[in-house]
């Protein structure tokens, strides 16, 4: 059975997150988008495990949870978190971002229970932990042999395994002895999958995309494609441990020019380039003379052994799409995804048409004639074609994402109307 999983979400409890990400709201947002099973996450915060410990309840000891007040069990929560990792290791700051899968209730509590004693995990759903990486691995599989632990968004510059920043070269100086424990990555909002098949030494690793979501809307613009034989976390636990690749059916992509990382640049002087252009000026902002932020496509070359285009082995089909509300925006010519002409338009389209991934990957679109704007569904047709016009993101700045330029759009109108 097909599944959607979204591992990595957060909670109102993280800075710079919306107050509506609560557990009701995600899984009224779950049935809308068509995410099968959703990740908690911030598990570590006390009033967000509070509210875990009280809203929600286990199905028949599968390691998954829904919420007590649900009509079914059609949404299903997967306890997560996201640590911050502060730490020195040889001459350098580290500064990681790892995402951590717990098997039930009582290990969240137990590594909880650790980690508050140690470090303050109240101020942020997102605690920063003064420890190594491969100390978290030991602590958390101390505590139970089926914590999955893996690195987020491996390529952002700031806080990840392999960014320019504070990261490393290779999985193996980060976490050391427990490499062999590590069997899952996250490509990150600014990478896509052809873009990580270029490093060899991922190749024997799952290949997670997950949306990182900071509010209602952004949930799923990056997800998981498993066919399950039961629904349950030992059986998530197995696929990724096994990279079972009969189960691993894709991944949902950002585009990742929209990425906020992805070329290099200097946001303050409006300055981005790629990497040919970075190395010819020395990672030196041409404007200020002061050091640019190196992005991940830069960063992939820099450590990539394949050529671009290169298709490793067991490498897993994924999709690229741009979330439908954005879609209806563009088509409509209306910056704000969130205005109540958007909102209309979108909900017209679930109501009749189901869920917001099966629109954007499946509904014939002849269904639509007559009942959607010929804007809207000329949109859907592109971005499923991948006719998209994209300002690529650079130094924490979203990439702008078109549907139409000016011409084009009067050239449909003409066509359509």
């Amino acid at each position: 059975m097909e599944r959607i999983l979204d591992l990595h979400i957060h909670s109102k409890y993280s800075r710079a997150c919306s107050p509506q990400l609560t557990l009701s709201n995600i899984e009224k947002t779950c049935r809308i988008k068509g995410v099968d099973i959703i990740a908690t996450g911030d598990f570590t915060h006390p009033k967000w495990f509070s509210s875990i410990e009280n809203e929600l309840k286990e199905i028949k000891k599968t390691g998954l949870y829904k919420l007590k007040i649900a009509v079914d069990d059609k949404v299903k929560f997967i306890l997560s978190t996201e640590v911050s990792l502060i730490y020195k290791d040889g001459d350098k700051c580290r500064r990681l971002h790892i995402c951590i899968m717990a098997p039930n209730i009582e290990a969240v509590r137990k590594l909880n229970e650790h980690l508050d004693a140690n470090y303050n995990i109240k101020s942020d759903g997102r605690p920063i932990l003064g420890m190594h990486a491969d100390e978290l691995v030991k602590l958390c599989l101390s505590i139970h042999p089926k914590f999955l632990i893996f690195p987020a968004h491996i390529w952002t510059p700031w806080f990840a395994v392999f960014g320019s920043k504070s990261g490393y070269d290779n999985l193996q100086d980060c976490f050391k002895d427990q490499t062999k424990n590590i069997f899952a990555y996250e490509t990150g909002l600014s990478s896509d999958p052809e873009m990580n098949w270029r490093l060899s030494a991922l190749d024997n690793l799952t290949l997670l995309s997950n949306s990182d979501s900071h509010s209602l809307p952004n949930i799923a613009r990056e997800a998981n494609i498993f066919d399950m034989k039961e629904e349950s976390y030992n059986e998530i636990y197995r696929i990724i441990k096994e990279k079972d690749l009969s189960c691993l059916k894709g991944t949902i992509e950002f585009y990742p020019e929209e990425g906020m990382y992805h070329l290099d640049g200097h946001r303050e002087c409006g300055i981005s380039m790629e990497f040919l252009e970075t190395k010819k000026n020395k990672g030196i902002c041409p404007k200020c003379k002061k050091p640019l932020t190196v992005g991940v496509l830069y960063r992939v070359d820099e450590l990539a052994d394949r050529k671009v285009g290169v298709k490793p082995k067991g490498a897993v089909p994924y999709i690229k799409l741009v979330e439908l509300d954005k879609v209806i925006a563009d088509s409509l010519k209306i910056k704000s995804r969130s205005s109540k002409v958007v909102l209309t338009e979108y909900n017209n389209l679930i109501e009749n048409f189901g869920t917001e991934l099966d629109i954007l990957r499946k509904v014939d679109l002849k269904l639509l004639e007559g009942k959607v704007r010929p804007a809207i569904i000329e949109s859907i047709k592109r971005v499923r074609e991948g006719k998209l016009n994209i300002k690529p993101g650079f130094d924490g700045q979203y990439g702008e994402i078109k549907i139409f330029n000016d011409e084009e759009r009067v050239e449909m109108q003409q066509s359509l109307f």
